[in-house]
């Protein structure tokens, strides 16, 4: 029976058992939708990053030898000089698949790393939502670079903080209390969300959702899910606490999310949150409430590299400086959005698995 080497990869952590665990088949080359899925609901991640090597021509990466079948590096070193190297990736949750996942992105990059199958440098991802720049730092931290950022507020008389507040299961009033300067918004860099600011860490804490109704939100605003957040955060050196529930995909909570962090990112900007004084860098932290705590690091710059410089790691914290917001709403132009952080591979080995099923139906 065939077997593909197979890991799970705590993303947005330095440690084993924290952030947000995915799946990662480093050489998903000939697995087909129905296997990918098996595999995905086997090993029950939240998401489950299926990574296969391509040239410019669209044919496999490692003609000549320098990508064995596991997705390491050749015995020659190289990971193509000749050649512009790509990945191209496809993500499944346990029960569907989705275009885009930061955590999945982070930890597939840092287990090839870690490999020795890629060096440091910058490096093209594609994905359902076209091609991404991943910079992996020396350190073997990983940026991902996302598309631009869009924000489009919520009309109050179409979402107002009773609704909100019943299907979160937080007191409506801490909803009210930020929404004159924070609206509720359905933000992408990518993969959207529905943005909710809350007062407090407290009443956050307190969430308890009705997952029909967040799954009815989420189809009705048409986002993956719902982030919500609050300045009160539990390290000083944290920007935001978030929560993330994506009951519509198949994952109730998120311990830790990539694309909705580097959404939020995109939302402080163009609703001017830090009233023109945007940091270099903002901190994301969330888990916490389901220990797994973890730490995304999001960069928002006017016309930049996004994460294309800097240190790798989950765990630094922003300074002051930056583009500031412009208070726009829709697509926010020539802006860049970066997630970062670290990720550690908890569990290695080989999985069994059949050969893809014959649909052909056969006649007597």
């Amino acid at each position: 029976m065939e077997t593909r080497r197979t890991l799970l990869v705590d993303a947005f952590t330095d440690d084993p058992l924290a952030g947000n665990v995915a799946g990662v088949v480093p050489d998903a080359a000939g697995l087909g939708d129905d296997r990918m899925g098996r595999i995905a609901a086997e090993l029950g991640a939240s998401e489950t990053a299926f990574l296969t090597a391509v040239e410019e021509d669209g044919g496999r990466d490692g003609d000549g030898g320098r990508h064995g079948d596991d997705g390491r590096r050749g015995d020659d070193g190289k990971d193509g000089d000749d050649v512009e190297t790509r990945r191209r990736v496809r993500y499944f949750t346990p029960t569907d698949e989705v275009d885009l996942c930061g955590h999945a992105t982070i930890a597939s990059y840092a287990a090839l790393f870690a490999d020795g199958a890629i060096d440091a440098g910058e490096h093209l991802l594609r994905t359902n939502v076209g091609d991404l720049v991943i910079t992996v730092t020396e350190s073997g931290g990983v940026w991902m670079r996302q598309e631009p950022p869009t924000v489009d507020p919520v009309d109050p008389a179409d979402l107002d903080a009773d609704r909100l507040g019943s299907a979160l299961g937080i007191d409506p009033a801490a909803l009210r209390d930020v929404g004159a300067d924070l609206p509720v918004a359905v933000a992408s860099t990518g993969l959207p969300f529905l943005v909710v600011p809350v007062n407090f860490l407290e009443r956050l804490g307190e969430a308890d959702p009705d997952m029909r109704a967040v799954e009815a939100l989420s189809a009705e605003f048409d986002v993956a899910g719902v982030y919500a957040f609050t300045f009160d955060a539990l390290e000083a050196d944290s920007t935001l606490h978030g929560r993330a529930f994506a009951p519509a995909l198949g994952v109730p909570e998120d311990p830790v999310t990539g694309t909705a962090s580097g959404a939020v990112g995109g939302y402080l900007r163009a609703v001017d949150a830090f009233e023109g004084d945007f940091p270099e860098e903002v901190r994301c932290e969330q888990g916490h409430f389901l220990d797994r705590p973890g730490y995304v690091r999001v960069r928002v710059e006017e016309g930049g590299s996004g994460g294309s410089g800097g240190s790798g790691g989950s765990g630094g914290s922003g300074g002051s400086g930056g583009s500031g917001g412009s208070g726009g709403n829709g697509d926010e132009g020539d802006v860049t959005v970066a997630v970062g952080g670290d990720a550690v591979v908890s569990l290695e080995g080989e999985l069994r698995i059949p050969e893809e099923e014959d649909d052909e139906i056969i006649e007597a």
